[in-house]
C-alpha cells in the first residue's frame, strides 16, 4: 500500500480533493500525515476530521531555510513515505530536500507551465492576453516551477474575467487533476523518460475544459 504524505499551508483544498477522491474509490493507498508549516492552517481541521495524523512544523521557529528543511525532512521520513504531495504549501524547498525526494515530491502549479511560474499566476494570464489558462502537476525538482509535467488542465479565459473568476475556474480543474496523477504514480502507472512523463498504458496528459 502507498503511503503519502500531504504538505499544506493553508486550507489545503487540493488536498481535500485527493483525500475525498482517495475514500471514494478505495485506494491501495494511504495518507498517512497532513503537515504544515502555518499552526493555523485550517486543512488540518479537514484532516482530523477524516482521521489523518496531523503535524505542524512552523518556519518561524527555524533560523533558516536550511534548518528548516532538514526537521521537515526528517518529519516527513518519520511516516516513511513513497510519495510526497505538495497541496498549496508556500515553501522555496531547498536543492538538498528537493533531491532526497526526487522522482516522489509532486506539486501542483496554477498555469500551463512553462508559462507564468512563481506568485500572481492569474495576473500574468490577464495581463499577457492569453486565451487559454491552467493548472501543471509536475515532479519537484530544483529550478522552481519546472520539473517534468504529469498532466495538465486548460481552461478558457474569458471576456469579463478578473484574477479572482479565472482562479475560480482553474481551481475546479486543479481538483481534478491532482488526483488523477496521485493516482497515476500509486498504480506506477508513469516514469520518467529523459524529463518527459509517460503515462502506461497511454492516457491524455491534457484535461481540456469548457467550464464557462
Amino acid at each position: 500500500m502507498t503511503s503519502i504524505v500531504i504538505l499544506i499551508s493553508g486550507r489545503g483544498s487540493n488536498m481535500e480533493a485527493i483525500v475525498k477522491t482517495a475514500q471514494k474509490d478505495a485506494w491501495p493507498a494511504k495518507i498517512a500525515a497532513v503537515i504544515s508549516n502555518r499552526p493555523d492552517a485550517s486543512g488540518l481541521d479537514f484532516a482530523r476530521s477524516h482521521g489523518i495524523p496531523v503535524a505542524v512544523l512552523d518556519h518561524k521557529d527555524f533560523k533558516d531555510r536550511t534548518e528548516f528543511d532538514h526537521k521537515l525532512a526528517e518529519l516527513i521520513d518519520s511516516y516513511s513515505p513513497d510519495l510526497v504531495v505538495l497541496a498549496g504549501f508556500m515553501r522555496i524547498l531547498t536543492g538538498d530536500f528537493v533531491r532526497h525526494y526526487e522522482g516522489r515530491l509532486l506539486n501542483i502549479h496554477p498555469s500551463l507551465l512553462p508559462l507564468f511560474p512563481g506568485l500572481h499566476t492569474h495576473e500574468q494570464a490577464l495581463a499577457a492576453g492569453v486565451a487559454e489558462h491552467g493548472a501543471t502537476v509536475h515532479f519537484v525538482t530544483e529550478a522552481l516551477d519546472h520539473g517534468p509535467m504529469v498532466i495538465q488542465a486548460s481552461v478558457p479565459v474569458l471576456p469579463g474575467d478578473d484574477a479572482d473568476l479565472l482562479a475560480k475556474r482553474v481551481l475546479k480543474q486543479e481538483h481534478i487533476i491532482y488526483p488523477r496523477a496521485v493516482r497515476w504514480f500509486i498504480d506506477n502507472r508513469i516514469f520518467i523518460d529523459q524529463g518527459r512523463v509517460l503515462v502506461n498504458p497511454p492516457e491524455s496528459q491534457l484535461l481540456v475544459s469548457q467550464d464557462k
